[in-house]
């Protein structure tokens, strides 16, 4: 069954940026950043996401437990992240679309945390907020059928997949399947979707904003709860998307150096014969006669070699 949400202007302007920014970000070569910034972006994404939930330890705890250094912080708090971290890890073990994947994740979540991690709750929950309860979650024995029909909305809809991940991630949050770690996992879960639509997003650390607008994401997802459809939320979260977008481009787009471009297009090519047109391609934003000294000095420190003259020239890498 499909979860009940509209597609207004506003979504389809967001979805329309967000394409564009995609595209940028593909020219730029911002779409697998260098290891340090993944890095980077991975703590600030787990420090985020468990900061919403109460966790109090700091980027620079999060990285020095990285690195192994000694940490002073609630047993608890650092259990969390050494949980998200291992879960993180595991991105590419996951299938998205599958219930025994989304379990194994929550098990590793929340191991140590709750005696039920990994398994769905089986009993009714109210979500408190302030002195109230503000949302009465669906009962603990339709939790399993109600997740099925989730994923299989994930797997088979003809929604764009974006869409789809901020629907989603709302679902997942009334549906409230588990006793505690719903929202991390509902995190989690829209990071895995995303990187199928473009595997920037393995690495951007879109928590980051909801944390600073944590206000706003609660109340889109209360507002959405009153309405009854999700439409609300799907246009908080594409905006965070597009924001997120934004600020990658903004701080990170640089100039590749040459060594850099050829190295980006050598994971391109591999060992195929290429051309000078063929490079161009890749770097729409160079002029010909800086493809042209690119190209000539790797063929001088033997990176490639160079076949044929003029209009006939290809060059291959060298292995």
């Amino acid at each position: 069954m499909k979860p009940p949400y509209g597609i207004t202007s506003r979504i389809l302007k967001l979805v329309s940026s967000i394409s564009e920014k995609i595209g940028e970000v593909n020219s730029a070569h911002l779409n697998k950043p260098p290891t340090e910034l993944r890095k980077k972006n991975r703590i600030k994404t787990i420090q985020s996401s468990l900061e919403i939930e109460g966790n109090a330890m700091t980027v620079k705890q999060i990285t020095d437990l990285l690195d192994e250094k000694r940490v002073i912080a609630p047993q608890k708090d650092i259990l969390e992240v050494k949980n998200a971290i291992e879960v993180y890890d595991k991105l590419d073990k996951f299938n998205l679309f599958d219930i025994n994947s989304l379990l194994s994740a929550h098990k590793v979540l929340m191991k140590g945390l709750i005696e039920s991690a990994g398994r769905f709750r089986t009993t009714s929950v109210g979500i408190v907020k302030g002195e109230r309860v503000g949302h009465i979650a669906p009962p603990g024995k339709m939790v399993h059928a109600l997740i099925k029909s989730l994923l299989s909305y994930l797997e088979n809809d003809d929604d764009l997949l974006l869409i789809k991940s901020c629907v989603f991630h709302y679902e997942f949050e009334f549906i409230h399947p588990f006793l505690d770690g719903n929202g991390r996992m509902g995190r989690l879960w829209q990071t895995l979707i995303l990187r199928e639509y473009s595997p920037v997003f393995e690495f951007l650390p879109i928590e980051t904003l909801i944390k600073e607008r944590q206000h706003d994401y609660y109340s889109a997802l209360s507002k959405s709860d009153n309405q009854g459809h999700s439409t609300l939320f799907i246009e908080f979260i594409l905006q965070i998307i597009n924001t997120s977008l934004e600020e990658l481009l903004r701080t990170q787009k640089v100039t590749l150096s040459q060594e850099g471009r050829i190295l980006h297009f050598r994971k391109e090519v591999g060992n195929s014969y290429f051309t000078r047109q063929d490079y161009l391609r890749i770097y729409k934003g160079i002029s010909q006669a800086t493809a042209s000294r690119d190209l000539k000095e790797a063929t001088e420190k033997k990176v490639i070699e160079k076949i044929g003259d003029k209009r006939t020239t290809k060059y291959k890498f060298i292995e």
